[in-house]
C-alpha cells in the first residue's frame, strides 16, 4: 500500500499515550484490539447496533466500530478496563453486586455506556422518555432502559443491568 493511505496519530488509551501509524480506513475498534492489544471493547455486529464496542472518547460514549481511528487523533479513549484503578469503578462493582452480566461479552460496553449515560443524566440531557421538566431527569427504570437501548445483551440480563445502574447512581 502507498504511504498516502497511512497517517501518524496519537491517542491516550486508559491513561497511556500511544503513537501509531494507521491505515486511514481502520476503525478505532480495530486499532484498539488488533494493533494496540486493548481487548475490553468487543467486536459484535461491526455496524454500531449492539454496543459491545462502546468506550468513552473524551468523556462521551461512542461505538468504536463506526469511528475511524484517524478522526480521533489526540483523543482520550477510556475502556471499561481503564475505568478502574485500585478498586473497581462503582458501575463495575454494581454490575458484580447485581449479577448484571452472564456471558460477559457485552459487559465492557454496557459498563462504559452506563458511565457515559450517568454523566449525561447529571448534565441534564433529556432522553426520548424524559418527562418535560427542568433540571436533572429522574432516573426511572424507563429512563435507564431508553438511555441504554444501544447496548444489547444476548443473555437478557437487562433487569440486573437496570438494578446495577440504579445502585451506581446512588
Amino acid at each position: 500500500m502507498e504511504s498516502a493511505h497511512f497517517t501518524d496519530i496519537s491517542v491516550r488509551v486508559d491513561g497511556t499515550e500511544r503513537a501509531v501509524r494507521v491505515d486511514n480506513r481502520i476503525t478505532l475498534l480495530d486499532l484498539l484490539r488488533e494493533h494496540l492489544g486493548v481487548t475490553a471493547p468487543k467486536k459484535g455486529c461491526d455496524h454500531g447496533q449492539c454496543g459491545s464496542c462502546t468506550v468513552l472518547i473524551d468523556g462521551r460514549r461512542a461505538t468504536t466500530c463506526l469511528a475511524l481511528a484517524v478522526a480521533h487523533d489526540g483523543a482520550d479513549v477510556q475502556t471499561a478496563a481503564g475505568l478502574s484503578h485500585d478498586d473497581l469503578h462503582p458501575v463495575a462493582q454494581a454490575f458484580l453486586d447485581h449479577d448484571g452480566f452472564q456471558c460477559g461479552y457485552c459487559t465492557p460496553g454496557q459498563i462504559c455506556s452506563a458511565v457515559g449515560m450517568l454523566d449525561e443524566l447529571k448534565a441534564g440531557s433529556p432522553s426520548h422518555v424524559t418527562a418535560d421538566i427542568e433540571g436533572t431527569p429522574d432516573l426511572t427504570d424507563a429512563e435507564i432502559r431508553e438511555r441504554m437501548s444501544g447496548n444489547l445483551c444476548r443473555c437478557a440480563a437487562y433487569p440486573n443491568i437496570v438494578a446495577a445502574i440504579q445502585q451506581a447512581a446512588r
